[in-house]
């Protein structure tokens, strides 16, 4: 069942567009702003190239089609209208479909800074510059075609490779600084000073099977982040067996978690209980 929440996707009209609100365009002016000159120096050069490919609109509210319009013409892909949460099989047959799913609605200000559930700036800010390099699309896209084959039981320890590569992940090419590539990062104002300068934060080298067995909660700043070396290694990675690696961090079992229970349930939260980012 799905998760519930007090956002509801905004319809698009008859042409497809959907008529925002002046409040719902002044947030996403203020978020876009902020976060812009948050991420300076240390989002990864491919975002950056990426956010000036796509031209996003600074003062309000991108139509998915004007952002599909330029990511066809890069790679191929396009944005996909999706009602809030969607199911992991929804999830995964878009990405296999070149369609990354993107919910409508606009956060709220009482929840500006921080919120469970992806609304449209984090999925347009946050994700859709990197869908611009080939790379990146074509990890994702194998991504999807992966997850759409798979049982629901592998599904969960396909979800942390997504969380801490596609949502959380870091960057550190040879001799150049750490950088930002992970959407959930870079669409967080909070998040991105945590995960680039927080003491607490550890940073460990991307090992796949490493990241399968490591558990996450989505309510939390992250207490751990892989480091890949450059956005060629996801791809190299999607050519690899990586069901077979999947099977192998289940015969391991999962690392001890590096967070608290949550307190509003008491218990560690399970990818099994969420639905897809």
């Amino acid at each position: 069942m799905a998760k519930q929440t007090k956002y509801v996707s905004r319809l698009p009209d008859a042409s497809g567009v959907i008529a925002y609100t002046d409040a719902e365009n002044a947030i996403w002016a203020e978020l876009f702003a902020r976060q812009k000159l948050a991420i300076r120096g240390k989002a990864c050069a491919e975002f950056m190239q990426g956010l000036d490919l796509l031209g996003l609109p600074e003062d309000r509210v991108p139509q998915l089609g004007e952002v599909s319009q330029k990511l066809k013409r890069e790679t191929g892909w396009e944005v996909a209208y999706v009602p809030a949460l969607i199911p992991f099989s929804e999830f995964f047959a878009l990405l296999a479909d070149r369609k990354f799913p993107a919910a409508t609605f606009v956060r709220t200000r009482e929840e500006l800074d921080y919120l469970q559930e992806p609304d449209i700036f984090h999925e347009i800010f946050g994700h859709t510059p990197l869908l611009t390099n080939r790379y990146f699309a074509d990890f994702t896209h194998a991504y999807g075609k992966l997850g759409l084959a798979a049982s629901r039981e592998d599904r969960v320890f396909l979800a942390r490779m997504y969380w801490f590569t596609v949502e959380f992940g870091l960057m550190q090419k040879p001799g150049e600084p750490l950088r930002i590539y992970g959407g959930g990062i870079l669409s967080s104002i909070g998040e991105t000073e945590y995960a680039y300068n927080g003491s607490q934060a550890q940073r460990r080298r991307f090992d796949i099977v490493d990241a399968l067995r490591t558990p996450y909660r989505i309510d939390i700043m992250q207490p751990l982040y892989y480091v890949i070396e450059d956005l060629r290694e996801l791809f190299e990675m999607s050519q690899r067996d990586i069901m077979g690696l999947v099977k192998q961090a289940r015969g391991l079992g999962l690392h001890p978690p590096l967070f608290p229970p949550s307190a509003k349930t008491g218990e560690i939260k399970s990818p099994q209980k969420q639905e897809a980012v």
